[in-house]
């Protein structure tokens, strides 16, 4: 029988507040006292707003341990948090693509494009978007970077011409390309 406390369980921590020197500090010192490892995150900044999405691994106790710290190191750092359990990905029969959007800015676009995988089945696994002014001109341009699982039965040749048609339709200048594991 295997003993639950020497299991690897996992915590995703979620954390919002005024941007401020030392909040990751703090927080990767805080893994650390509870002997937890950070095995995945996501941190920015939005507007003056610090945001960080961390997923934890430990054994039973010391993410049990961690958890319960999370309330008084949010106080502290003047951060909102939400903690959930959760359990360690397993692995898709999926291709992993790239893709990379760039437009005029206008409203809908996330909306559109989600949409479009999210008809066909297809899961997005990492989402980031930014807005800048264009060079010369000064107009608002919007970029999206997206990674996305194809499921291993999808005719990758239908889809990709269905995906540039779709981004000609909306004047999207799009690629779509298959992400290299080295």
């Amino acid at each position: 029988m295997v003993n639950p406390v020497s299991q690897i369980n996992h915590l995703v921590i979620s954390a919002i507040g005024e941007d401020r020197p030392g909040i990751v500090n703090e927080l990767s010192k805080l893994c650390r006292e509870y002997q937890c490892n950070i095995i995945d995150s996501r941190m920015t900044v939005l507007g003056g707003e610090f945001a960080v999405i961390m997923m934890i691994s430990g054994n039973w106790d010391s993410v049990a341990k961690l958890e319960s710290a999370i309330p008084t190191i949010a106080r502290k750092l003047d951060l909102t948090t939400m903690v959930k359990q959760t359990k360690a990905r397993l692995p898709a029969k999926s291709i992993t693509y790239s893709i990379n959007v760039v437009a005029l800015d206008q409203p809908g676009i996330v909306h559109d494009i989600s949409q479009f995988f999210s008809r066909r089945n297809i899961n997005i696994a990492d989402l980031e978007t930014n807005t800048y002014s264009a060079p010369h001109c000064g107009t608002q341009m919007f970029n999206l970077n997206m990674t996305i699982h194809i499921p291993s039965e999808t005719h990758l040749a239908s889809l990709r011409e269905e995906f540039m048609l779709f981004c000609d339709d909306r004047n999207l200048d799009a690629v779509i390309e298959p992400v290299r594991n080295l």
